[in-house]
């Protein structure tokens, strides 16, 4: 039966593929593929664990005392039985032998098909015997968490595996770091039930520029495992199990978006000049130094944005070491090839924890709120000795080409004072150990208005600023953007937000500062022609949006959109008077161009 399910749309394009679900679960579950050699030493952990639980059963039943309730010993029969039941043991393996899935990810998968069936069931007594084949996966994960494998995560393609249809991802939910597990993999999209347009998780997965819905509520939960799922990612629609007419239009939409796609390749080269002259410089966001290739490779005048945090996730151990991340960071810098390369320090908290934490504050869990918590900065200043290791890493790749460094979410001047000295003593350290490094500029972010109607101060002490918008909608406007129940109030537009952009723009080039764009707002050609008649000459954003965003530059002419800022910035609703001062405009701009045959290069 085909059927539609609405939700956020967070990466254009249109995705068609099976239907591939990944079950919620209260335990961490690491989902990555397995080499085909390892899938016997993976089904070999599953059967590990599995004795180590039955013997955990046993031995709880052996020493339950004589005046305990029989329901209780009952209960732990039934446990053992599920335990083996060759419809969870079997069909687990199987996900493992073909799809070649990890143990972790293959017990949640047969959990949610189980789950299903119960559900279906019309005895209410047996629905409610869901409960206890949930508690024996999670004893069966919590197991194979002690016993953590050696298998890495590998990138297969979509035939490595015995599947020949393309697939899309459909879950609760998907932690940024899992996203990166699933970068160089197999997946045309994504859908997930929460999540807003700014929250990490879309975020990535525009980075990985394939389409992507979020918060769709009940789709994992509506979507069945092999399902034929198109993503309508410009319209945030999932259409499950289409017709072949509607099938038919998506695939002829598909053909048309590869079609546009090169048509903007072809722009890689081409300066980013508006058309009177000024010249834009278009960077690029980054979360791993080999992401650089793909900037070079878009045409990227630097990297604006190298996300450190994503260093730090994922990882069962410690955190990563100073030689560790130096090699990181050396491998971007060398990797640009003498471009700048701006790292922002570790930027972690709120919808982006790390796996293991020395401060339990971190986790979702344990924090009341988690987007107002202990993050970024905050977390660095508690924890001195990463941060200086953190910073001695940075310092010492500056040694091989340009580097700046960026401190995210700082608030207040006192916080400005501990980050300067903790960067000063980090320098001093690296004399003493006779280390190289350049004298490179320090930067602030502007994510907080705290920060932003202080932004004098700021520039005092830093060499340049870069607005972070992600977060300075979330804080402006006290809206949770993870949070797909209030994602409608996530506004761009607001007034407030255009006043503490174009305040801050406006003080920078005052006082001679360089100033930039990092957040979403730069790569969304909606907001192209604001941001330039603002002052903005530095956008960062994901390199596949910079194509898009420079032919929207190269139709641009600056000074007459500066005559149209003051009358958006004192409108009461910007967007709809941003829509008819510039969108329009561009336009027939557009034609104007054509008509006049100009000799620049701009596209489709």
């Amino acid at each position: 039966m085909s059927f539609q399910v609405f939700g956020i749309p967070v990466s254009r394009g249109v995705a068609i593929g099976r239907a591939l679900l990944v079950a919620s679960s209260r335990v961490d579950v690491a989902h990555y593929f397995i080499d085909a050699s390892r899938v016997e030493a993976e089904i070999g952990r599953l059967r590990e664990a599995r004795n180590t639980v039955a013997n955990e059963l046993e031995s709880l039943q052996r020493a339950m005392p004589a005046e305990a309730p029989p329901e209780l010993s009952a209960l732990l029969d039934v446990h053992l039985m599920l335990l083996h039941d060759e419809v969870l043991r079997d069909a687990t393996r199987l996900w493992i032998s073909e799809r070649h899935y990890n143990a972790e990810w293959a017990l949640s998968a047969q959990l949610e098909v189980i789950a299903r069936q119960f559900d279906e069931m019309e005895d209410e007594y047996l629905r409610e015997r869901k409960a206890d084949i949930e508690q024996v996966v999670e004893r069966l994960l919590r197991a194979l968490a002690r016993a953590p494998s050696l298998i890495g995560a590998t990138a297969h393609g979509a035939r490595d595996f015995g599947g020949e249809d393309p697939l899309v991802l459909v879950a609760n939910d998907i932690a940024p770091a899992d996203m990166l597990q699933f970068k160089r993999s197999i997946f045309t999209g994504f859908i997930t039930d929460v999540g807003g347009k700014t929250s990490h998780t879309a975020i990535v997965a525009r980075s990985l520029d394939i389409p992507a819905v979020v918060g769709a509520r009940e789709a994992s939960r509506l979507i069945r495992q092999d399902d034929w799922v198109v993503i309508d990612g410009d319209a945030g629609i999932v259409v499950v199990n289409p017709s072949p007419i509607v099938l038919e239009e998506y695939r002829f939409r598909q053909r048309q978006i590869d079609l546009e796609r090169e048509r903007l390749s072809r722009l890689r080269h081409t300066p980013a000049v508006t058309l009177d002259g000024e010249h834009i410089e278009l960077l690029a966001n980054i979360e791993q130094p080999a992401d650089a290739e793909a900037a070079l490779l878009a045409g990227a005048l630097g990297v604006g944005l190298f996300r450190s945090e994503f260093m730090f996730m994922n990882r069962p151990g410690d955190l990563p070491g100073e030689d560790e991340q130096f090699e990181a960071y050396r491998a971007a810098v060398e990797a640009m090839n003498g471009l700048p390369v701006t790292i922002r320090t570790v930027d972690v908290g709120a919808d982006k924890p790390l796996d293991r934490m020395s401060i339990s504050e971190l986790r979702h869990e344990h924090a009341l709120n988690p987007a107002m918590g202990l993050r970024a900065i905050r977390w660095s200043l508690s924890e001195p000795a990463m941060f200086r290791q953190q910073l001695r890493a940075i310092l010492r790749a500056s040694a091989f080409g340009k580097v700046r460094l960026l401190v995210p979410m700082l608030t207040q001047p006192r916080e400005i004072r501990l980050t300067l000295e903790a960067i000063a003593r980090a320098k001093q350290q690296l004399v003493e150990a006779n280390r190289a490094f350049s004298d490179i500029e320090v930067g602030a972010m502007i994510e907080v208005p705290a920060a932003a109607l202080i932004v004098k101060t700021f520039l005092r002490y830093f060499d340049f600023i870069s607005l972070g918008t992600n977060d300075l909608i979330q804080y402006t406007l006290a809206i949770d953007r993870a949070d797909e129940t209030v994602a409608h109030l996530y506004d761009p537009w607001h007034p407030a937000v255009l006043e503490l952009i174009a305040g801050s723009v406006a003080q920078a080039r005052a006082m001679g500062k360089h100033v930039s764009v990092c957040g979403e707002m730069a790569g969304d050609t909606e907001f192209t022609e604001l941001l330039l008649a603002m002052g903005l000459r530095s956008l960062s954003m994901h390199p596949s949006q910079i194509a898009s965003v420079k032919r929207r530059i190269l139709r641009t002419d600056t000074r007459r959109l500066e005559q149209r800022l003051a009358q958006v910035l004192s409108s009461e609703a910007p967007g709809v008077t941003a829509a008819q001062a510039f969108a329009a405009r561009g336009g027939n701009e557009q034609g104007q161009m054509e008509g006049n045959g100009r000799a620049r290069n701009v596209g489709a």
